[in-house]
C-alpha cells in the first residue's frame, strides 16, 4: 500500500510537468503552421526566406532559404533541410536532413540523414536508406532496397545491387560484377 501512495504522489507531482511540456509542443506546432506558406511558393536565388513550404516551390534558378518542403519542387537547383514529396531538379536535388518521397535530377544528395523512397539521376548519395537508387553511380551507407546504375556502392546492404561494379563494404562477397546480393 506505501508503494502503491508513493507512486501516485509522484505521479501527481509529474503531471504539471507533462502538461507543461505539451503545451510548449503545441505552441511549436501551432508557430510552425503559420509559418508555412502554401499552396504555391516561388523561389528566386534566397528569397523569400521562409522557414516552411507546403504545395509547390519553382526553385528558378535555386532555393536554399527554407527549412522543411513538403509537397513538389520543381526548378533548376533546389536545397531543403528536411523534405516529403517529389523533386524534380534539373541540376542538383539536395537534403541536409532526411528525404521521404522521390528525387530526379543530375546529382541527388541527402547530407546526414535518411531516404525513403527513389533517387534517379546521374549521381545518387545517401547516408542510409530503405528503397531505390537508379543511376550511372549509386553511393550509400545503409541500404535497405537496390541499387541499379553503372557503378553501386554501399556499406550494408540487405537488398540487391545490379551494375557493372557493384561493391557492398561489410558482407562475405565485397566485389561482384552484374548482380550482388546483401543479407
Amino acid at each position: 500500500m506505501k508503494k502503491l501512495l508513493a507512486i501516485a504522489i509522484v505521479a501527481a507531482l509529474a503531471l504539471p510537468l507533462v502538461a507543461q511540456e505539451t503545451s510548449s509542443n503545441e505552441m511549436k506546432s501551432e508557430r510552425r503552421r503559420e509559418s508555412a506558406v502554401w499552396p504555391a511558393f516561388f523561389a528566386i536565388c534566397e528569397f523569400p526566406a521562409s522557414p516552411d513550404v507546403i504545395g509547390l516551390r519553382l526553385t528558378l534558378p535555386f532555393s536554399m532559404a527554407q527549412d522543411n518542403v513538403t509537397g513538389f519542387d520543381v526548378g533548376l537547383w533546389g536545397s531543403s533541410t528536411y523534405f516529403e514529396g517529389i523533386q524534380l531538379n534539373v541540376l542538383r536535388c539536395d537534403v541536409k536532413d532526411s528525404m521521404t518521397g522521390i528525387q530526379c535530377g543530375l546529382l541527388n544528395t541527402i547530407g546526414f540523414g535518411y531516404l525513403s523512397g527513389a533517387q534517379i539521376g546521374l549521381w545518387n548519395q545517401t547516408v542510409s536508406m530503405q528503397g531505390i537508387q537508379c543511376g550511372l553511380v549509386n553511393i550509400a551507407g545503409e541500404t535497405e532496397g537496390f541499387q541499379v546504375g553503372l557503378i553501386n556502392r554501399c556499406e550494408t546492404m540487405h537488398g540487391f545491387q545490379i551494375g557493372l561494379i557493384n561493391v557492398i563494404r561489410d558482407a562475405e562477397i565485397k566485389f561482384c560484377p552484374g548482380i550482388n546480393i546483401g543479407f
